[in-house]
């Protein structure tokens, strides 16, 4: 029996004028549901379901679903009829750019995109116009957007980029047709920490950059092992190229100054989004002065161009202006607030996983956590392509949503807390998990009983 009727009816009439019903083809999901409202930790569907979101707009919403002082800072600025222009500079862009600088260490300036895509094809053009190389590396099970050097091999079937090899190099699994092949022979795709496997391509290709996520979180939460991002610095630096932190889903849901920050490695290029304006559409590319400069180099063969109509639109910048001032806050706490939350919700999975006796890892990061059902923590995607159930994981996100807890339906997508989570909602979180959970596996637990 369909339980969201309305959401299926949206989704065919919306297939009449838009190829498959939806405006970005990774939202669809099965079961397909229409959401319509959302105020802190809760959304409600079109049927009238109420759940506690972890979704939050692929991790946008740190601060959760129309947050009041974001709310309020757009109101604002719409009464005071802030105008996009297209010509000139504005205040509300410098004020961002000042606040932001000044919260990320190896961030001496930057530029301001539209989206996280835009920022991470804008680093990659500065590498290659800075190195003047072509070839560029990136991490299967990785995601750094849509466009041609990065769409591809983000969540592969094995079948499709074949066994374990390291050290070397995956074939380019594309996400999309249209790529060209003599587009697809620079970009060169690598397991998540292989240091031999960078070395490998550095041997064999002039590189202008590497792309990273510092924790592989398009696959859960994939944690670099020791040395492994001190390793890739290094290999930078003797090498000469350009090491990029994809930091759009790490960046400001970790820390302020984003997960380079913890773990003290710094890159020479970042790219921020999703959190730092708490959903408002916006992404930052930024670094060492030196490298962003090459925006207004005075050779013209040098010169990377950078435009965008909507670029700082003054809306999303007052929003991202507020996000940064509310989580730099003292009084707010954002940081202690979300990462007790983390441990509570870590800890209650924990308990109630273990009494299954079916293999499981809790993997977190502050306010981010995948459950995998493994026996050990993954290293990298094939180690999950491998060892991950993604039947059950499938099959668990599902009856969660039937008991009003949403996570995305795909298997091995993170969860995300937010600042307007409750410990009461981690306790119904856990409550109904416990429900779900003596639900899928009563006839484990009462064989070991009995």
């Amino acid at each position: 029996m369909n339980k969201w009727p309305k959401s299926q009816e949206i989704l065919k009439t919306n297939e009449q004028w838009i190829p498959g019903g939806v405006v970005s083809l990774n939202r669809k999901s099965d079961p397909n549901i229409c959401f319509t409202k959302g105020s802190g930790s809760r959304v409600w569907d079109i049927e009238g379901n109420e759940y506690i979101d972890y979704q939050a707009g692929f991790a946008a919403t740190f601060l959760g679903h129309n947050d009041p002082d974001i709310n309020e800072a757009v109101r604002q600025a719409l009464g005071e009829q802030t105008v996009l222009m297209g010509a000139g500079p504005t205040d509300l862009e410098g004020q961002f750019a000042e606040l932001f600088c000044n919260s990320v260490p190896s961030v001496e300036s930057l530029q301001i995109t539209s989206t996280g895509s835009e920022a991470t094809y804008h680093a990659m053009r500065i590498a290659r116009a800075v190195t003047g190389r072509d070839h560029v590396i990136v991490i299967q099970g990785g995601y750094n957007g849509w466009h041609n050097d990065v769409a591809c091999n983000v969540i592969s079937s094995l079948a499709d980029v074949g066994p374990r090899v390291s050290p070397g190099e995956y074939p380019f699994d594309a996400l999309s047709a249209g790529i060209p092949e003599v587009h697809k022979s620079l970009v060169h795709i690598i397991n998540y920490n292989d240091l031999d496997s960078v070395r490998y391509v550095l041997k064999r290709h002039p590189v202008a950059c590497l792309i990273i996520e510092p924790i592989l979180q398009n696959v859960g939460i994939v944690k670099p092992q020791p040395g492994y991002l001190e390793g890739l610095r290094q290999l930078a630096n003797e090498a000469g190229f350009l090491l990029i932190f994809d930091e759009v889903k790490t960046g400001f849901r970790h820390a302020i100054g984003g997960y380079q920050s913890l773990c003290g490695i710094q890159p020479d290029l970042s790219t921020f989004g999703k959190a730092v304006a708490n959903g408002y559409p916006l992404g930052v590319i930024g670094g060492k002065k030196e490298y962003l400069d090459y925006f207004i180099h005075p050779d013209k063969a040098k010169r990377v161009l950078i435009a965008g109509t909507y670029n700082a639109f003054p809306l999303t910048t007052v929003a991202a202006i507020a996000t940064l001032k509310k989580l730099l806050s003292p009084v707010h706490n954002v940081y202690d607030h979300v990462n007790a939350l983390g441990q509570m919700l870590e800890d209650g999975l924990k308990t109630i996983f273990s009494s299954t006796g079916r293999p499981f890892h809790l993997a977190r990061q502050g306010s981010a956590y995948c459950l995998y059902f493994m026996d050990h923590a993954p290293v990298d995607f094939h180690d999950i392509a491998e060892h991950h159930d993604f039947v059950l994981d499938k099959t668990y996100r599902v009856k969660l949503i039937e008991k009003g807890v949403f996570n995305f339906p795909l298997p091995i997508k993170q969860g995300s807390i937010s600042f307007a989570h409750t410990v009461q909602d981690i306790e119904e979180t856990l409550e109904r998990t416990e429900d779900v959970v003596n639900h899928l596996f009563k006839k484990t637990l009462s064989t070991q009983i009995a």
